[in-house]
C-alpha cells in the first residue's frame, strides 16, 4: 500500500498548467485529493478520490471557508501544496502600475498567507503535515521589468521559511521550489519563439513535490530548491 493512501492533500491551483501534474501525481499515488481552483468541479479529474472545491484565496475568508470545508468533508489535511499564482510584468519599475503591483501581491503573496493561516492551526492540532509551495527562480535571481512579481516570489520564500521555523516543533515541513521557465501550455502561448527544450518539466516539479510530502523528505524544511534544468 502507497505512503498516501491514507492521506488527504489540498492542491491550490489543481487545474493550471503545473497544478494538474500534481494533481495526477498524488492520486496516482493513492491520495485523496482535495483540488481547488475558481473554477472547478469532481468530474474535472476521473478518479474518486478526487474532490474539486471551488475557492477564490484572494479573500482570507474564501481560504476560511474552503478549509473548513475540507475538515468538515476529510477530518483532516495531511499535506498542502500551494501551486496557485500569477504572473504579469514587462514594465520596469518606474512604470509599473497600482494594478499590477496589487495584482501580483494578491495572487502570489496573499492567498498564501490566507491559506496556510487557515490550514497551519489544523496541522498542528493533528501534530504533522507538510506544506510545499511552488515559487519562482525570479525570487532569487530578478529579473528586469517583472518588479512586482520578483517581489512576490521572493516574499512567497520568506513567508514559507518562517512557516518552516515556527512549525518545527511539530516537524511540520514546510519547503518551496523554484522552477525556472516550465514547459506549459500558457508559457507556450506567450513566448511562441523561445527555445522549449530548455524549459523545465512539469512532471519534474510535481516528482520533486512528491518526494518532499515522501517520508523520505521528512528531513527537508525550510528549504527553497531550485529546478532549472539547462536554464542554469
Amino acid at each position: 500500500m502507497s505512503e498516501f493512501a491514507n492521506q488527504v492533500v489540498l492542491i491550490t491551483g489543481a487545474k493550471g498548467g503545473l497544478g494538474s501534474h500534481v494533481t495526477e501525481a498524488f492520486l496516482a499515488a493513492g491520495a485523496s485529493v482535495v483540488g481547488t481552483s475558481r473554477k472547478i468541479e469532481d468530474g474535472d479529474f476521473a478518479n474518486p478520490r478526487f474532490a474539486g472545491m471551488a475557492a477564490d484565496l484572494t479573500s482570507a475568508e474564501a481560504a476560511r471557508q474552503l478549509t473548513t470545508g475540507v475538515i468538515q468533508r476529510f477530518h483532516k489535511i495531511d499535506v498542502l501544496v500551494h501551486v496557485m499564482g500569477g504572473f504579469a510584468g514587462g514594465q520596469s519599475i518606474a512604470e509599473t502600475s497600482d494594478e499590477t503591483w496589487d495584482r501580483m501581491m494578491s495572487m502570489n503573496v496573499h492567498s498564501a498567507f490566507y491559506i496556510l493561516r487557515a490550514v497551519i492551526p489544523h496541522m498542528r492540532q493533528a501534530g504533522r503535515g507538510r506544506i510545499i509551495a511552488i515559487g519562482s527562480r525570479n525570487a532569487v535571481e530578478p529579473a528586469a521589468n517583472l518588479s512586482a512579481y520578483n517581489v512576490s516570489k521572493a516574499a512567497l520564500v520568506s513567508l514559507m521559511r518562517t512557516a518552516a521555523i515556527e512549525n518545527k516543533d511539530l516537524g511540520i515541513a514546510a519547503n518551496v521550489i523554484l522552477p525556472a521557465t516550465m514547459d506549459t501550455a500558457a508559457n507556450r502561448a506567450a513566448m511562441p519563439g523561445a527555445n522549449t527544450a530548455e524549459w523545465v518539466q512539469p512532471k519534474q516539479v510535481a516528482d520533486t513535490v512528491i518526494f518532499l510530502a515522501s517520508a523520505s523528505g521528512e528531513q527537508i524544511s525550510g528549504a527553497a530548491i531550485p529546478i532549472y534544468g539547462p536554464q542554469l
